[in-house]
């Protein structure tokens, strides 16, 4: 029982120092005293260091306590697995560095591809690989730590929203407006249609090789103290900032000449040969 406590509570800590830095009031005074940079990565830090903490004491206990729910060994074990196939689908078909909430305020416009079915492709992702996990486990420590997670995905999309909302303000209360957090809800009631003609084709494929080989390398993931599941998520997130930050300076960079021109009071058709 102890390892599904020590669980929750690394989860509080992780939790609430993730979304208390992220509250706009805290935010906003740490970034007039640090930059936004330097807010970046006292934020990035202070993540890393909270989750891997979290996933090393997950992995030391995963196997030891009381029995979870167990259905693994039940009738539901396997619409359980597609369920977190799925999730892990959706977790890796998208090129999140082009969707209006990725980092360093990316260009608003409406929804393509997978956002039509959901805004949040990576967090409903994460969710319904948690959720599954949650009645799959066959540890109660497990069920708290994927609990954790499923939490952390639903309210980290909701708080996303709302700091983006009061950011950026009509344009982005507009894509909210066409889409939805939870899969297909836009759709069902209407704001939104399924185009799979604009759905990458390329991205699915990405998803499902990441999902089968996920399922392939399954009985080692938290293998060493979790090291590679530490890895895979600290890379993976420092990649996606680098590239989201890099294509922000390369859009300003190709507005630079029309900012320029219309500010002289030229329209871009009379820019000098």
């Amino acid at each position: 029982m102890h390892g599904a406590i020590g669980i929750a509570v690394l989860w509080f800590l992780f939790a609430g120092s993730h979304v208390g830095l992220a509250v706009r009031s805290v935010r906003s005074r740490l970034v007039a005293a640090l930059g936004e940079r330097g807010f970046l990565a006292l934020f990035s830090g202070a993540a890393a260091i909270g989750f891997s903490a979290l996933v090393v004491y997950y992995a030391r206990h995963r196997f030891g306590g009381v029995a979870g729910l167990g259905l693994a060994t039940s009738p539901w074990r396997l619409p359980l697995m597609a369920v977190a196939f799925i999730g892990v689908v959706l977790m890796f078909a998208m090129d999140y560095v082009k969707s209006p909430t990725a980092l360093f305020d990316q260009p608003i416009r409406g929804p393509r591809g997978l956002e039509r079915i959901t805004r949040h492709p990576f967090f409903a992702g994460v969710a319904l690989l948690a959720v599954a996990h949650v009645l799959l486990a066959t540890r109660l420590v497990s069920t708290v730590f994927f609990a954790g997670l499923a939490t952390l995905a639903i309210v980290g999309a909701w708080h996303q929203d709302r700091k983006l909302l009061a950011r950026r303000g009509p344009a982005y209360a507009e894509y909210l407006r066409q889409t939805s957090a939870v899969p297909f809800a836009a759709i069902v009631s209407g704001r939104q249609r399924l185009g799979w003609g604009d759905i990458s084709v390329r991205g699915l494929a990405v998803g499902v090789v990441a999902a089968i080989a996920v399922r392939t390398v399954h009985p080692a993931i938290f293998s060493h103290d979790g090291v590679w599941v530490i890895v895979a998520v600290l890379g993976g997130a420092a990649v996606s900032g680098f590239r989201a930050s890099r294509r922000v300076r390369r859009l300003r960079a190709a507005s630079a000449p029309a900012r320029s021109l219309a500010e002289d009071g030229l329209r871009p058709s009379e820019r000098p040969a």
